[in-house]
């Protein structure tokens, strides 16, 4: 479903990237560059299609989709062929009212998560059936989990799930402290940055001052550790055992499946430019993962997955990703409530169709 973008030309310094070919692969129905507090057109403004490059660059579509056809039967693939082209009407806007933007879309009854009462719950059992017996299975995480647009919500379900593990929790604090190079401003005030202010702070790509783990949980790292052992950012691991200084796990994604690791504690600086003063937090680079966020979710490829909309997406691409990550449709459940806790079947899908002008 990726469109792949190539500029040519003979090998010359004059011409574009010297003349060689380069690569590009991406699909505009996802999510487009991540700028922070940034307007609708500056969002489309970054990407490759407006860039003053794009008129030299040829476009190669991709029109199988393959994780939707991977271990298909012959009887499935009128139903495959039906999902994958409602999946594509939705990332171009296509489905539901008109889109200038934001358009209001009725969700198919067979995705819909219906029980009025206990939702939360049906959609976790949905996604960890029996996951009690499962614990020391690790495969079984490999390839499920729950998609939500926003981080506090990942949290909410994180901390229900962990709640289920039976056994011993165990807490690990960070150390934050201020950069040495903010003592060097003459104007800084140090006394108000004090080590509870520096602890209370959450953003994103930091794990949090608190993390409380248990054995068989999985887990997700916030960094690049080791790239040729698979440790990514973004890679899932499984703990195996809960050490003072270092976590023990088991590389439960990527290309390194099944090896073991030993995750230590860094120090880590946030790069948002919300924060005006530079500080850093010694903990460990990960995050426990039964949820995560859309954004996150981008590049991978699930079994099963449950998608909990108590907000709806609110930036071009995240509905898409998130229905677009399963490998079948009965292997998806999205759950729509509002700020009253009742259930829905309308949500909102946002989609920039300029981006698309130059395709």
């Amino acid at each position: 479903m990726n469109d792949i973008f190539s500029s040519q030309g003979i090998i010359d310094s004059e011409m574009l990237f010297g003349g060689k070919v380069v690569v590009f692969g991406g699909d505009f129905r996802q999510i487009l560059p991540v700028i922070p507090n940034a307007s609708r057109q500056d969002i489309v403004n970054a990407s490759l299609s407006s860039s003053y490059i794009w008129e030299k660059c040829k476009v190669l579509r991709l029109a199988k989709n393959m994780r939707l056809t991977i271990d298909n039967q012959a009887s499935d693939i009128e139903q495959t062929r039906i999902f994958t082209n409602w999946l594509l009407d939705l990332g171009e806007g296509n489905v539901g009212s008109v889109n200038d933007g934001e358009a209001i879309i009725d969700r198919p009854d067979d995705l819909l998560i219906t029980d009025s009462i206990d939702p939360i719950s049906t959609l976790i059992e949905f996604v960890y059936p029996s996951i009690l017996v499962n614990v020391k299975n690790s495969s079984y995480f490999q390839e499920r989990v729950i998609l939500t647009p926003k981080h506090e919500v990942v949290q909410e379900i994180n901390d229900r799930l962990l709640s289920l593990f039976p056994r011993d929790e165990k807490e690990y604090l960070s150390s934050d402290s201020l950069c040495e190079s903010e003592h060097l401003h003459e104007q800084f005030d140090e006394t108000l940055y004090s080590p509870d202010v520096l602890n209370g702070l959450k953003l994103s790509g930091l794990p949090n001052r608190k993390i409380v783990l248990k054995v068989g949980v999985p887990v997700m790292l916030l960094r690049n550790i080791d790239q040729k052992s698979g440790l990514c950012n973004g890679t899932r691991l499984r703990v195996l055992s809960l050490g003072n200084r270092v976590i023990e796990t088991e590389i439960i994604s990527g290309s390194s499946i099944g090896s073991r690791t030993f995750i230590p504690k860094m120090s880590l600086t946030p790069t948002d430019k919300r924060i005006l003063f530079k500080f850093q937090r010694r903990q460990f680079p990960i995050v426990v993962c039964f949820a995560m966020t859309i954004n996150k979710s981008q590049r991978q490829s699930l079994s099963k997955v449950g998608l909990f909309l108590r907000q709806p997406v609110f930036t071009h691409g995240q509905l898409y990703v998130a229905l677009s990550r399963v490998k079948s449709r009965q292997c998806l459940k999205i759950l729509i409530i509002n700020d009253e806790g009742i259930i829905r079947n309308r949500t909102k899908n946002v989609v920039y169709k300029e981006v698309f002008g130059n395709l």
